[in-house]
């Protein structure tokens, strides 16, 4: 039989990957005497790993992060920042994720926060779960106007499917009892069904502040401080550091 004609249908049948394989075996003499099974399984794996790779590429795009080159590898791990590998190891297998835990990322500005919270969210993509970025403020705003426009059922849908939600800028400003409604009903909904990552330049200690109802406050916080991973980063910002970098090095260029 000849290959065009298979090679054809592969393609109709979306086997891309398969395809590709096929094409590269017809071309080497050194695989005619292994076994069919093995030759097979060679196409087969091919196919597989391209898949997973398209679907990887379509979780990490849905994701939307801010920071879509993070990774947990490139995290710096400078002893002032206090991210000690005791710290992160339990997040690098996103085994959090599987326990629908929590992550609580806290410390000064340009510390690296919202980097780090990428970081987790792109490992968890890797690890085939879904997930999804938003800067608080924004995120209540649009479900605000959700209400108002009709589409809010489909948008809350649409966050429900993230099983990593990575809430960034917590804290910026104080809530409004339309906020602090907003943010209880999505927590509420993901509460020990989904995980949960809340970076902010506040303490922890400080959030009942600006929540700023006792009652919906205590609320809120039981969703997601008792059953989370926290972490405290220190050290200077590293916006200003690479900004005295590059004018150092500005300086010095002739």
């Amino acid at each position: 039989m000849l290959p065009h004609p298979t090679l054809e249908k592969l393609s109709a049948l979306k086997l891309n990957g398969m395809r590709a394989a096929v094409e590269e075996q017809l071309g080497r003499t050194d695989l005619e005497a292994m076994p069919f099974l093995d030759r097979l399984a060679l196409l087969v794996e091919r196919e597989a790993a391209v898949r997973a790779d398209r679907q990887l590429t379509a979780r990490l795009r849905a994701a939307k992060l801010r920071y879509p080159e993070a990774c947990v590898e490139g995290i710096n791990r400078h002893a002032r920042r206090k991210l000690s590998g005791a710290v992160l190891e339990p997040l690098f297998t996103s085994r959090w994720v599987t326990d629908q835990r929590n992550v609580l990322i806290t410390g000064p500005t340009g510390v690296g926060k919202s980097y780090l919270a990428c970081a987790l969210a792109q490992k968890a993509c890797r690890d085939g779960y879904r997930a999804y970025y938003a800067r608080l403020p924004r995120l209540l705003g649009e479900l605000t106007l959700a209400r108002a426009d009709g589409t809010y059922a489909r948008r809350f849908a649409e966050l429900a499917k993230a099983q990593v939600l990575v809430l960034d800028d917590f804290g910026l400003g104080a809530l409004d009892d339309t906020d602090r409604r907003e943010l209880l009903e999505l927590l509420e909904d993901r509460y020990r069904r989904r995980s949960t990552v809340i970076a902010s330049q506040l303490p922890i200690a400080q959030w009942y502040e600006v929540i700023g109802d006792a009652t919906l406050a205590d609320a809120i916080l039981d969703r997601v401080v008792h059953n989370s991973y926290r972490l405290e980063m220190q050290g200077e910002s590293m916006r200003r550091s690479q900004d005295a970098l590059e004018a150092t090095t500005s300086e010095s260029t002739p």
